[in-house]
C-alpha cells in the first residue's frame, strides 16, 4: 500500500499533523498502537491549561497562532473547545514582569493585581504576592479536541487506524520510507513519528534526537468545598527567595475539570519510567507534598480528596519542544508536559515539515530543531 503521509501515533499532536496535511490534500494514514481513548500516554483527560504566560517569543508565537486555530477547529468541528476563564499566575514575581513586558509589546492583554484583591476574586485560593491574570487564557477541553481532531481530519480523507502498532520503519532510498505493521507494509513519501514516550525506542536508532526523559507524572483531582466558587485556571511557581517555598518540587498547575473537581499537579518532576513498564501508582512521597501543597494553597478543595491521575511526561533538557526533519522522517516529540495548549499549530508545523515549508521553508523556530 501506498500513501503521501503515514502519521505514527494518535494523540493530541500526531491528530493535528493528520488534520492539517488532509485538508492540503495529502492521503493519510494515522496508526495509533493503542485503542481510541486509551489512558496509557500523555493525550488523554477532560483538560489541559490553555496558557498564554511565556515570555519568549517563540513560544508566544506558537501560542497566538494555536488560539486561531483552536477557533478554526471549533468552528469546523461545531464543539466548543477553549473555556476562557482566565488565567492567575503568582509566585515568581520577577520571572512575571517578565511575561507582562513580553505581553505588553505584543498586545496580548495581561495586567498585575495584589495578592488582596485576587484572594477576593477567587476564594478557593491563596496568594502571597502580586498576581499576573491573562483573561484570554483558561483550559482547553482536551478530550474533545482529540475527538475533533479526528472528526476534521477524517472529513478530508485521513483514516485512523487504533490497535496498531508499528514494528518498524526503513528508509529506502534516502527519500521515502515503509512503515511496518503486523498486517503488512505502507510506504510513504512521508512519515511523521508523534509517538510520545515511545519516541526513542520507535526512531532512536534511525534520526538525530536529543534526550527525551520519559518521566510518570501523577497530578491529582480534589473535591471542591463550595460549588458556588469561582475557579481560573492557574499556574503558582515557588518563589526562588521564600524559604517558606522550600518543600516545592517545582511548578504547580491546576484548572477546574468539570464533573471531576480542581486539578492540581507538581509540573515535571515524577519518576523516570519505561512507558511499557509503568507503575500506574503514584509516588507517595510526591502525593504527600502534592497534598500539604493543596492544604496551604487551596483552601476551597478537600485535601484528603485526592483522586490520582497517571500520564507520562516526554522532556527534553531544556523543556523546548522537538519538531524536526530527517530526510523523510518528521518527528513531533518532547512536549514536556506544556505542549498540548499548543497542539493545533504544532500540527501546523509539522505539516510544514512534511511539505518543506512554503518555498522550502518551514515556518519553525531554530530552537524547537532538533540539530540545534
Amino acid at each position: 500500500m501506498e500513501v503521501d503521509v503515514v502519521v505514527v501515533g494518535g494523540g493530541a499532536m500526531g491528530s493535528a499533523a493528520a488534520w492539517q496535511l488532509a485538508r492540503r490534500g495529502h492521503s493519510v494514514r494515522l496508526l495509533e498502537q493503542f485503542e481510541q481513548g486509551h489512558h496509557i500516554g500523555a493525550s488523554h483527560g477532560a483538560t489541559r491549561n490553555f496558557n498564554m504566560a511565556y515570555a519568549e517569543a517563540d513560544y508566544l508565537d506558537l501560542v497566538t497562532e494555536a488560539k486561531d486555530l483552536w477557533d478554526e477547529l471549533a468552528a469546523e468541528s461545531g464543539m466548543q473547545l477553549l473555556d476562557l476563564v482566565g488565567l492567575v499566575n503568582h509566585g515568581n514575581v520577577r520571572r512575571l514582569q517578565d511575561i507582562r513586558t513580553a505581553h505588553a509589546e505584543r498586545g496580548i492583554e495581561s495586567h498585575f493585581i495584589p495578592a488582596s484583591e485576587a484572594a477576593d476574586r477567587w476564594q478557593g485560593m491563596n496568594f502571597r504576592g502580586d498576581v499576573l491574570v491573562v483573561p484570554g487564557s483558561g483550559r482547553v477541553r482536551a478530550a474533545d479536541a482529540l475527538l475533533a481532531l479526528r472528526r476534521a481530519a477524517e472529513a478530508h480523507g485521513a483514516r485512523f487506524e487504533y490497535s496498531t502498532p508499528v514494528r518498524d520503519i526503513r528508509i529506502v532510498g534516502g527519500h521515502r520510507a515503509v512503515v511496518v505493521t503486523d498486517s503488512g507494509e505502507i510506504s510513504a513519501r512521508r512519515v511523521v513519528v508523534t509517538a510520545g514516550a515511545w519516541t526513542t525506542k520507535l526512531v532512536g536508532n534511525l534520526v538525530r534526537l536529543p534526550g527525551l526523559v520519559v518521566t510518570q507524572e501523577q497530578p491529582a483531582h480534589f473535591t471542591p468545598l463550595d460549588d458556588s466558587l469561582t475557579w481560573p485556571s492557574f499556574n503558582h511557581n515557588p518563589d526562588p527567595d521564600d524559604p517558606r517555598d522550600a518543600y516545592w518540587y517545582s511548578p504547580v498547575y491546576g484548572m477546574l475539570t468539570p464533573g471531576e473537581g480542581i486539578k492540581a499537579g507538581w509540573h515535571g518532576v515524577g519518576p523516570v519510567t519505561d512507558p511499557d513498564a509503568r507503575s500506574f501508582t503514584p509516588e507517595p512521597v510526591q502525593l504527600e507534598a502534592l497534598v500539604r501543597y493543596v492544604r496551604e494553597w487551596l483552601p476551597g478543595v478537600d485535601a484528603a480528596s485526592a483522586v490520582p491521575i497517571s500520564c507520562t511526561y516526554t522532556s527534553t533538557a531544556t523543556e523546548d519542544f522537538v519538531l524536526d526533519r530527517f530526510g523523510p522522517v518528521v518527528v513531533g516529540a518532547g512536549f514536556s508536559g506544556h505542549g498540548f495548549k499548543f497542539t493545533p499549530a504544532v500540527g501546523r508545523v509539522l505539516a510544514d515539515l512534511t511539505d518543506g515549508g512554503s518555498g522550502g521553508t518551514p515556518r519553525l523556530p531554530a530552537r524547537f530543531a532538533a540539530s540545534r
